[in-house]
């Protein structure tokens, strides 16, 4: 497949996959909780089971990793990478900045990754060479190159484990001129288009970033992990405009990005 058919592939099973999880928003689900702590429900498992749904009838030969209920077909050169809830927190609390996540990916190449957000009506996708669509129209990052004039966000200021690297976010907050927590995948889409200028996550699994580093890059923005490499699969991320690129990972602490 050519990467624009790739596009519009995330494109609709992201926007599938959302709809589904969005019929349980601001309904009083049952929430669980997984080995690793983070909550459960109903909508993620769905949502995950109709995107796993769609592939099967259109790509049969693809691997799947998802979320929620993990790998099938690992030995496929091709795999499509599904977070059917990223934001499961906000999403049972009734706040809107909760996003379906699909990317497909040859290796750690990704061809191309969605994001859509139903609460907001807000769908994103890219693939190398194709752009970067929000809402069906090509989008950038800002042209912020002054640290005091950005925004910066991360998910969880408390940075949980990583006493470095909440120390490098505090250093980055106290430069920015707005640091907020709108995080998850929300703050990528903020980045994507323009609405921010960096957005840090110290942990991430594939499924959370994947689809990101060709939003941002496809936006014009700079995609890494916390080593400065151009990546989805390292556990962590950092996500800039480019004029900020090099400033904000020297004041996190971060390695240039290469």
């Amino acid at each position: 497949m050519t990467g624009d058919s790739l596009l519009q592939a995330v494109a609709d099973v992201a926007r599938v996959t959302g709809d589904a999880a969005a019929r349980y928003f601001r309904t009083s689900v049952a929430v669980e909780t997984k080995d690793d702590g983070s909550p459960v429900t109903i909508a993620d498992r769905e949502a995950e089971q109709v995107a796993r749904a769609w592939i099967a009838e259109r790509f049969p030969q693809d691997g799947v990793l998802g979320e929620e209920f993990g790998a099938s077909r690992s030995d496929a050169g091709r795999r499509w990478i599904i977070d059917p809830i990223d934001g499961t927190k906000s999403f049972v609390r009734g706040v809107p900045l909760w996003g379906t996540l699909i990317a497909v990916c040859e290796g750690t190449e990704v061809l191309a990754g969605a994001a859509y957000f139903p609460a907001t009506a807000e769908l994103l996708a890219a693939a190398p060479g194709s752009g970067c669509w929000w809402n069906g129209a090509r989008c950038r990052v800002s042209s912020v190159a002054v640290m005091a004039d950005a925004t910066v966000l991360t998910t969880d200021t408390r940075f949980p484990d990583q006493l470095s690297r909440r120390e490098g976010w505090d250093a980055l907050a106290q430069r920015a001129f707005v640091a907020r927590s709108w995080g998850d995948a929300y703050g990528y889409l903020l980045v994507a288009t323009g609405r921010a200028e960096v957005m840090v996550d110290p942990v991430m699994n594939p499924w959370d970033a994947a689809p990101f580093l060709p939003i941002i890059t496809e936006a014009g923005g700079v995609f890494t992990d916390w080593a400065g490499q151009r990546t989805a699969f390292a556990g962590n991320a950092i996500a800039t405009n480019a004029a900020l690129a090099a400033n904000a990972r020297a004041v996190l602490g971060a390695g240039a990005p290469r």
